[in-house]
């Protein structure tokens, strides 16, 4: 058995008035990420430390923020596509580890449907996918509540 893990890390700065998508559900909130795609953050560092793992480089080189077809685009779009690259080469998911870092809105509530949703995307059980929600005392981009960032961790193997 082939055993790998990989690492993703994002940041999207925060803009009033847009759509704030995270885990591929809508979070309600003053503020959203600004970004190319729909700029979850959270799936973007999911898909990254996928890609990692496997060798396969990052989400901008697959999904280029040059090209018009993924302007706007649902983050679980392209997360569906990464799960199709990664089965392609014979891996599957061991389990994911997950924080995200937001001054505000609180995510904990949120990471119940945001757990599902992904799961169902994957085509993997909950119970692999952890995400953490943390702040970061005030301090930083994040602590100003000018951003988001978020960090995930995979385990993959063949």
């Amino acid at each position: 058995m082939k055993i790998r893990t990989g690492f993703g890390y994002d940041v999207h700065q925060l803009v009033e008035g847009l759509d704030f998508w995270l885990g591929g559900i809508k979070v309600p909130h003053t503020h959203g990420a600004l970004g190319h795609s729909d700029a979850d953050v959270l799936l973007h560092v999911i898909c990254d430390a996928l890609l990692g793992a496997a060798n396969l480089r990052d989400i901008g080189f697959h999904f280029p923020d040059t090209d018009p077809k993924y302007k706007g685009v649902d983050s679980k779009i392209l997360l569906k596509e990464v799960m199709r690259l990664l089965t392609e080469k014979g891996y599957q998911i061991s389990n994911i580890d997950s924080t995200i870092c937001l001054q505000e809105p609180k995510i904990n509530p949120h990471i119940p449907a945001m757990k599902t949703c992904i799961a169902e995307v994957m085509g993997i059980p909950e119970e692999d996918i952890s995400i953490k929600a943390t702040t970061t005392e005030k301090l930083g981009f994040v602590g100003k509540k000018e951003g988001v960032a978020a960090y995930a961790s995979v385990l993959i193997y063949k």
